[in-house]
Formats: C-alpha cells, structure tokens, sequence
C-alpha cells in the first residue's frame, strides 16, 4: 500500500476539511444542545458530492475510491459525528448496497435521490429483541399477491425520521435464523409505517436516531433488494463496509480530541508554565497521538483491501474494534487535559467521549468484532 495520498485524494480531503472548518465545526455543540443538526446540511452534502462518493456516475454518484471516502468521513467525524453518521448510513449503509445490490429499475428509482442529497435512506436492521443477534429478527413479511405486508418494529435506526427510503429487513419464510430473512426497500410515506424520534441520548444528540413500527406496510414485490432469502447476506456486506466507516469517523474524534488537548495544552498554564510542559501532560497527548495514527492506518488499510478487490471483512472488524476503542481513550485523555473544563460543555471533549462512547455499541459491538476476528483466525465459529 501507497501511503502517498494522490492529488484527487489530497484535494477531496481538503474540500472536506475547509467544509468541515466552515459549516460543521461551528454549530456542533448547538447542535449538541438542541438534539438537532441543521436539516440543511444534507442538500450541501450532496451538492459536495460526499453523498455519492463511491457510487457509479452514471446513477449520480461521484465516483471515487474508497479511501477518498475514507478520508472525508474522517474529516466529517472530526466536526461533528452526528453530521457523519448522515453519510455513513444514507451512503455507506443504504446507497452502496442498492448500488451493489438493487436491479436497474432500483438503482434509478433511489441512487439519484440519495447520492444528490434530495433524499435520505436508513437502515432498518436492529429491533427491540434483537440488536448483536441480527439473525433471529422478529419483523415478517408476507407475500400476498404480487405485493408483501410487513409487520414489526425496529429502533436505534440513524436517520430514522429524516429519510425517505427504509432499507428493511424482514423474515420471509419459515427457514431458521438467517436463511429466511428479505431486504426491502421500503419509501418512509407508505401507509402504516410510523417513525418517533429517540430523544435523550448521551451522544450523537443532534443526529435523527428513532424507531419504527411497521403496522400492514404493503409493498411491491419488486421493492425486495436482491434474492428472497439472501436479506442477511445483504445485511452483512452492507455491515462489512460500515464498520470502515464507522472507525474512519472515530479517527476524526480522536483527532478532534488530540487538536483540542494540544490547544488548550498549550494556552493553560499551571505552575509557572503552559500545562503542555509538564511531562504527564505530554504522555496523555502522547497516548491521544499514537492512537490517532494506529486507527488511520487500520482504516486506510481496509480501504486499500476494498479498491484492490481483496477480502476485508476481518480488517473492517480489526478497524472497527481498535478505532472505537482508541477514541473513547482519546476523549477521555483529552478531558483529563482540560481538568474540570473538560466537564462542562463549552468546551469540546465532553461531546467527544460521549460521542465515542456509542462507536463501541453499534454497528457490532467490540464483543462481537472480537468473535469475528478470533472465527476468522481460528476457523472455528463462537455463536
């Protein structure tokens, strides 16, 4: 792997961090107080092209690679996670599985849409019953006629109340576990389809996080993505590349958490001298510094994996662990920096440990990264 960054790599990651300096950055701790990011941000996501990064041109995307991806999900999660988790789940979760996914008719019904910003997608996976065992999901649909109806409840759905477009998971038949599970694309206005908003979150408070409850939606048999029974095969490789994200936008907090302590490192001063002099002042930066660049490199690894069409899905899962990881240490070493400032949210590392709190629970929590790493080394399955 090159780690010179290309010019098109250099220049997207500079357009993502002056927006990121610009029209993020700013407004995360209001944000953060109201439960509420500017709905706004979407449209110039899109007009960014940071909606379709990855996605072919010819539906609307912006091409790329997917380190470039990489790169701006880092910048996005520097400013604020919660803005990140827009286009980790609209784009990463929803937009490239329809991509790899959906037939033509699918891709030219929704990829526009997402990819531009004027609609929203989530991904309705985890239930009220089942978070980590994904596979024995309670949510049914029936085939009647040349339509399905589907029935359940799912929560702790990012974008759950702003999109336009459910990714849905649901049991089709009577098989076992996963092998009877569908993904549905399902519109957010189809009747009997109900969204409330989850409020009260330690953090990512200003991102839309709800639940949904599906009472006879009724859909066109042609709203299924991809085979009736391969649900959790499309689950799964959407989750593959999602953890990528999710450590790529854990990187940006835990550089978010090193910028903030070197600062305030820097201007404080105890004992006759900025705190930064002091030795077990540098050690906790140092701790921040080094964490920061093991997960970049963890990430930018799968990344690499990803565009040269090798295996990836146990150094997503490597990534995924190590970076959520590493920033919860950040924060919380860039908190013990400020002292008592640290607690009190007018300054930024109090939002960054609760933001990275989550990074460790969703998307597959560190238990279960650990056991698809350790099934993949030792060839032997835990569950």
């Amino acid at each position: 792997m090159n780690l010179e960054l290309s010019a098109e790599q250099t220049a997207v990651r500079q357009l993502a961090r002056d927006f990121v300096d610009r029209e993020v950055a700013p407004h995360a701790a209001a944000w953060d107080r109201a439960e509420k990011v500017d709905r706004g941000i979407v449209k110039t996501l899109g007009d960014l092209g940071f909606l379709g990064l990855t996605v072919p041109e010819e539906y609307g995307g912006s091409g790329g690679d997917h380190l470039s991806y990489v790169l701006v999900t880092e910048e996005l999660g520097r400013g604020d996670s919660s803005v990140r988790g827009i286009v980790s789940v609209s784009l990463g979760l929803v937009a490239k599985t329809l991509a790899a996914w959906g037939d033509v008719h699918q891709k030219r019904q929704w990829l526009p849409r997402l990819t531009s910003g004027e609609a929203v997608g989530c991904f309705g996976l985890t239930e009220p019953g089942t978070g980590s065992d994904a596979a024995h999901l309670a949510t049914r649909a029936v085939r009647d006629g040349d339509a399905y109806v589907i029935n359940g409840a799912k929560t702790f759905i990012t974008n759950g109340t702003w999109a336009d477009v459910v990714l849905l998971f649901a049991r089709t038949g009577d098989a076992p576990g996963h092998r009877g599970i569908s993904a549905f694309l399902v519109p957010t206005d189809t009747p009997g389809l109900e969204r409330r908003e989850i409020h009260g979150k330690l953090g990512l408070r200003g991102q839309a996080t709800a639940e949904l409850v599906l009472d006879g939606v009724r859909v066109p048999a042609g709203a299924m993505l991809g085979p009736e029974g391969k649900g959790f095969s499309v689950a799964m490789s959407a989750l593959a590349k999602g953890r990528m994200s999710v450590a790529a936008g854990c990187v940006g907090i835990a550089q978010a958490a090193l910028d903030a302590a070197l600062g305030y490192a820097g201007q404080r001063e105890q004992f006759g001298k900025p705190i930064a002099g002091h030795q077990l002042v540098q050690e906790l930066i140092s701790d921040i510094a080094v964490d920061v660049e093991a997960a970049r490199l963890l990430t930018w690894r799968v990344a690499d994996l990803i565009d040269r069409g090798e295996p990836f899905t146990t150094a997503a899962s490597q990534a995924k662990l190590f970076a959520s990881e590493a920033a919860v240490r950040a924060a919380n070493n860039a908190l013990q920096v400020f002292g008592g400032y640290g607690y009190i949210d007018e300054y930024p590392v109090g939002k960054l440990l609760r933001d990275a709190r989550v990074m460790t629970l969703y998307e597959g929590t560190s238990q279960i990264q650990k056991l698809v790493i350790g099934r993949a080394l030792t060839g032997v399955s835990a569950f």
